[in-house]
């Protein structure tokens, strides 16, 4: 099922309608109230704002302008586990419910770039959940089929947005929870690096691992919410700088090959659904044709992690959150999350510190496999089951539905959901990319590919995405060092690379513009590259990949008359590596007839 949006609900498309007068945020509102009506029983709200309660934020805008706040005039959903001042907080639990008197941080943010929120989602009760069935307020339904599962605990928060009642939403995942609502309504579902988004005003469900999400219709809106709602926080002792390398302006299209993790045949789970099954497989065969090359890995160290979190101690977590209610109303808790969480007491300190070691052991056998990918690619989920199924089966089809997803926040790795087929039954499917700690903006590039190559509609509508165009990016965690002397592979400063952890890319030559000269002193002698674009050779060099981090300390030792420049290579790319300053060549020996180093050494030795 598609349905027909009154306006299209992407932030370019909004702006623009406004930036030409013919849209204002209040009459958007108005609109959406109305339109919010007529899915009411797909229970996606705990309390949708009225007119009266968004007054302020529209009177709000009074003072800032479109060209100077991102956000202007955007509407946005709050899962309610999430502060918003003056409107109650539940997790969906009544008795639980109170009234903050000021927003989360990460809301206080958004608002003041001039985004309006909507209203209070539904959600699977304390967070505990990945289905969307776990709510007094209802099972949320999905936005293609009713019938189906929205997926969990964001629920309300990815509907919302798949059938055009904001522009974005704010979720929450330590499980899978900003994930797998993604990937069952046809968005990008956002999971950040743990500590990227403030958790000040976030009702905890695993305080340690928790994590604000971001949904919306494509990477260029989750890339533009999440410059604003990103920063350090102070009063959240979770919260973590973001590196300059995963900053916004790291944000565009992935380009070149890229080597892309994938699980076995063997070890992937559908868990009977053979329309996602397949709809997986036409996913990487697209995706084949469009450079990225399958390396297959052990998902088994994964796989094991994802069960130490409702099957360890961290299940106590859950509990210490909701222990008032759990001691003294445990009956004010929907069943099946108290059957979750009440046991979350009885863990000893012993099973806690136990299960540590096993995590540290499995996280590191798990980061092995990652530092060799440029990410790891999974299914988001491996089947979408009807409510009636995961009423029946509430515990099992909530465990398969955390098979690709359980693992993450414990081995603090970031990852994103983003949709790529519809499945022969008629619902979205996607896939879920994987990287280290504060690798969201590369992520967020190679899904703006992926989305650029599938090219799905907007959520559950039948608008097409707008063309935008981004920067080709490529990675920023390592750097493409060209060394053409003593750094040479068994040459004497070749540790120098091997020891900041470089890793050999290719031997190559350069343009034929260079001249290489012997430089006077040593050991170690060392030779200077030199730009003549007259009479210039092509010389043999290596190029050698370097963790970023290692870079400036490398930069740091080079003794003059050399530095880094640009050099250009064989093919017309151009990376960075060995140059010399003119002065140093003045009384140096012209090397260049022997077209590189080694060859010059083997003539002296």
């Amino acid at each position: 099922m598609t349905i027909e949006f009154l306006h299209d609900m992407s932030i370019v498309a909004l702006r623009e309608a406004y930036g030409r007068g013919s849209l204002t945020p209040a009459t958007l509102m108005a609109d959406i109230r109305q339109q919010a009506a007529q899915f009411s029983e797909h229970n996606i709200w705990i309390h949708l704002l009225n007119e009266q309660e968004q007054a302020p934020f529209l009177d709000n805008l009074r003072d800032k302008t479109l060209e100077t706040h991102p956000l202007w005039g955007i509407p946005f959903a709050i899962k309610d586990n999430i502060d918003l001042a003056g409107i109650p907080t539940t997790a969906a639990c009544e008795a639980f419910a109170y009234t903050p008197t000021e927003s989360a941080k990460v809301v206080q943010r958004l608002i003041a770039a001039g985004a309006i929120p909507v209203g209070k989602a539904n959600l699977d009760q304390f967070a505990t959940g990945l289905n969307g069935t776990r709510s007094p307020w209802g099972a949320c339904k999905n936005s293609f089929n009713a019938d189906y599962i929205s997926g969990g605990s964001s629920s309300g928060s990815a509907v919302s947005v798949a059938l055009g009642l904001a522009s974005f939403s704010l979720g929450t995942d330590t499980a899978g929870s900003g994930r797998v609502p993604a990937c069952f309504n046809n968005l990008i579902g956002l999971k950040p690096s743990i500590g990227l988004l403030s958790a000040t005003g976030l009702v905890p469900a695993c305080r340690s691992l928790d994590c604000m999400t971001i949904f919306a219709y494509h990477t260029d809106d989750a890339n533009s919410v999440l410059a604003v709602a990103e920063g350090y926080d102070i009063n959240d002792a979770y919260s973590r700088r973001n590196p300059f390398p995963n900053t916004s302006r790291h944000y565009g299209e992935r380009s070149g090959a890229l080597k892309v993790g994938v699980i076995p045949q063997s070890q992937l789970q559908f868990f009977g659904d053979d329309a996602y099954a397949k709809a997986y497989q036409k996913t990487l065969d697209k995706l084949a044709a469009q450079g990225f090359e399958w390396v297959e890995i052990n998902y088994a160290p994964f796989s094991e992690a994802a069960k130490l979190l409702y099957e360890g101690p961290w299940v106590a977590e859950r509990y210490l959150a909701t222990q008032p209610l759990i001691d003294d109303n445990p009956d004010a808790l929907f069943p099946v999350v108290r059957d979750i969480i009440a046991p979350g007491g009885e863990p000893k300190a012993a099973a806690l510190f136990t299960a540590e070691y096993r995590l540290h052991a499995l996280k590191q056998q798990c980061d092995n496999i990652m530092a060799e990918l440029d990410c790891l690619l999974t299914p988001t989920a491996g089947k979408c089951f009807t409510i009636d199924e995961m009423l029946a089966e509430p515990i099992v089809h909530n465990s398969q539905l955390g098979y690709y997803t359980n693992f993450m926040n414990l081995l603090d790795l970031a990852s994103i959901a983003v949709p790529t087929q519809m499945a022969a039954n008629n619902l979205p499917f996607g896939v879920t990319l994987v990287g280290p700690t504060f690798s969201d903006r590369a992520l967020l590039s190679i899904a703006k590919r992926i989305q650029h190559h599938c090219s799905l509609p907007l959520g559950a509508s039948n608008l097409t995405p707008p063309i935008t165009i981004a920067p080709a990016v490529n990675s920023t965690a390592t750097i493409d060092v060209l060394v053409c002397g003593a750094h040479l592979h068994g040459q004497p400063l070749n540790w120098q690379l091997t020891e900041r952890s470089a890793r050999f890319k290719n031997k190559t030559h350069t343009a034929p513009v260079y001249r290489m000269h012997a430089l006077a002193g040593g050991p170690p002698f060392r030779p200077g590259l030199i730009l003549d674009e007259k009479n210039g050779a092509a010389i043999e060099v290596e190029v050698w990949s370097m963790p970023a981090e290692n870079f400036g300390s490398f930069v740091n030792g080079i003794p003059a008359p050399l530095g880094i420049g640009k050099v250009r290579l064989a093919d017309n790319s151009v990376v960075s590596g060995f140059i010399c300053e003119p002065y140093g060549v003045e009384s140096a020996k012209d090397i260049t007839q022997y077209g590189g180093w080694r060859d010059f050494l083997a003539t002296i030795t």
